[in-house]
């Protein structure tokens, strides 16, 4: 068996973007579609590229919402990391890492529905979305990342 202990995580960004019900944005990821598995936008961050910036990007490459249309009003003050599943370790990310860290912004969602467009990044990264309550997000995830959308969750509920 390989041993994969040594490989990096994944530098990362993540946005819980929530409207004004208070409600925040999940797709169905288009590479995943064995399961009911919804998550929120979230992405690799480039060499050297701001942070900010980064969630900014994935934010509009996964749901097609531009920066007038949301408001970062947080960041977890730590990286939050979660190891992949036996089953992926060596297969994802061209098997250099063995999971990911990841930096989480809340946003505010300031625009309507029709400037979520899942097509704008080709290829596109989700399939499917909808608004979910906050608390919902930790069952919708797949199980290697709920620990990582709990904590997410404690962090921005005071602010969502």
């Amino acid at each position: 068996m390989t041993d994969f202990s040594n490989l990096p995580y994944r530098p990362c960004v993540g946005v819980m973007l929530v409207n004004a019900d208070g409600k925040a944005f999940v797709g169905k990821r288009i590479d995943n579609r064995e399961g009911d598995w919804w998550q929120m936008p979230q992405g690799g961050v480039d060499d050297g590229e701001d942070l900010e910036a980064a969630a900014l990007r994935e934010l509009w490459e996964e749901t097609g919402v531009t920066a007038p249309h949301v408001e970062l009003i947080a960041r977890t003050g730590e990286e939050l990391l979660y190891d992949l599943p036996d089953e992926l370790l060596g297969k994802l990310w061209k098997g250099r890492f063995r999971g990911q860290r990841q930096h989480w912004f809340l946003g505010r969602f300031a625009g309507s529905d029709d400037d979520i467009r899942l097509d704008a990044h080709k290829p596109p990264e989700f399939y499917e979305w909808k608004w979910v309550e906050p608390r919902q997000l930790p069952d919708l995830i797949v199980p290697f990342k709920k620990r990582v959308y709990r904590a997410v969750l404690d962090e921005f509920r005071d602010l969502i």
